[in-house]
C-alpha cells in the first residue's frame, strides 16, 4: 500500500481511540484516575505466566529466540510477557512509564540467570537508549497508542529477529460497555480492533501472521477489590459500590472467583519476522 494508505489507517485507528475519551462532566466526578490499573493485578498476571509459561504470544517469541538470545519487553509492566522466556534468555530488557511496575519486574527477574535491565519512559520516546535485541515483544499496549506508525516502526528497527504483539479482540474497556450505559447513559465505541492493527502492519509492508485464542481472566484478589477497580473505572465515587457489586452478579461475574467480566478474555497474537518485510526498515 501507498504512504496515503498508511495515513488513512492510522487515521482512522487515532480517531476510533479517541471516541474511548471520557467526557467532561463524567470525568470530572472521578475520585481516582479511571485509567489506573493497581500493580497487584499486573503481578498476579505475571506470576500466573511464571508458574506456567503458555499461549501463542509465549511460543512465537519462544520459537525466534535463540538460547542467550536477548529480549525487549514494552509496555513490561509486571514481566508477563518476557520473564517467561527468562530460562532461555540472556538479556532482558524491559521499559514501562511507571516505577511500580519496573519494580514488581525486578522482584520476578531477581532469580533469573539472565541480565535484565529496566528502563523509566515511554515507547517509542526511549527507543534510542535500547540496543538491538533478538525479539520484541508488546502486550496490552496498543490500545494505548494514539501513533501507532512510529510505535511500531520503532519495535522493527531494534528488533532482529521477530516482533511479537498480544492484545484483546476489541479495546480492554468494551466489556464494561453495559455499565457505562447502565450508569451514565453513555454508550461506547466498539472500536479499533485487533483487526485494524493487523491491517495496518500488513500495510507497512510486513508479513504479519494473526492467531485468535482465549485465555481464562486473571483473577482479582477478591469480589471487592474487583467492585473498586470496577468504580474507579467507571468514575463512580465510593457510595455507589453496592450498586456496582449488584451490576457485576447481573452480568454474571461470582463473587466467590471474580475473574471479570465473561471470565475470559478474547485475544489476539501478532508476530512478524523482521526480514520478512517489504518495507524500509526507516
Amino acid at each position: 500500500m501507498s504512504s496515503a494508505d498508511i495515513r488513512e489507517l492510522e487515521a482512522r485507528w487515532a480517531q476510533d481511540l479517541a471516541a474511548w475519551a471520557i467526557p467532561e462532566h463524567i470525568l470530572a466526578q472521578a475520585v481516582e484516575s479511571p485509567w489506573q490499573y493497581s500493580a497487584r493485578i499486573f503481578a498476579r498476571r505475571a506470576d500466573d505466566q511464571l508458574a506456567s509459561p503458555s499461549g501463542p504470544s509465549y511460543e512465537r517469541a519462544l520459537d525466534a529466540l535463540p538460547a542467550g538470545g536477548s529480549v525487549l519487553d514494552i509496555g513490561s509492566g509486571a514481566g508477563a510477557a518476557s520473564l517467561p522466556l527468562g530460562d532461555r534468555a540472556g538479556r532482558l530488557v524491559a521499559v514501562d512509564p511507571e516505577q511500580p511496575m519496573l519494580d514488581a519486574y525486578g522482584e520476578r527477574a531477581a532469580g533469573l540467570a539472565a541480565d535484565v535491565r529496566r528502563v523509566l519512559g515511554r515507547w517509542p520516546d526511549v527507543a534510542e537508549q535500547i540496543e538491538p535485541v533478538d525479539v520484541a515483544v508488546c502486550h496490552h499496549v496498543a490500545y494505548n497508542v494514539a501513533d501507532p506508525v512510529p510505535f511500531l516502526r520503532a519495535m522493527i528497527n531494534v528488533a532482529r529477529q521477530r516482533v511479537v504483539i498480544e492484545l484483546t479482540t476489541q479495546h480492554p474497556m468494551t466489556p464494561l460497555n453495559p455499565l457505562w450505559l447502565r450508569f451514565h447513559g453513555l454508550r461506547r465505541p466498539d472500536k479499533p480492533t485487533a483487526d485494524q492493527l493487523c491491517e495496518l502492519i500488513s500495510a507497512m509492508g510486513w508479513n504479519v501472521s494473526m492467531e485468535c485464542w482465549s485465555r481464562p481472566m486473571t483473577g482479582f484478589g477478591d469480589f471487592n477489590e474487583m467492585v473498586v477497580q470496577t468504580c474507579r473505572m467507571l468514575c463512580l465515587p465510593p457510595e455507589r459500590r453496592p450498586e456496582v457489586e449488584v451490576a457485576l452478579r447481573e452480568l454474571g461475574v461470582d463473587p466467590r472467583d471474580p475473574r471479570g467480566i465473561g471470565g475470559a478474555r478474547q485475544l489476539v497474537t501478532l508476530w512478524w519476522d523482521v526480514d520478512s518485510g517489504l518495507a524500509s526498515r526507516n
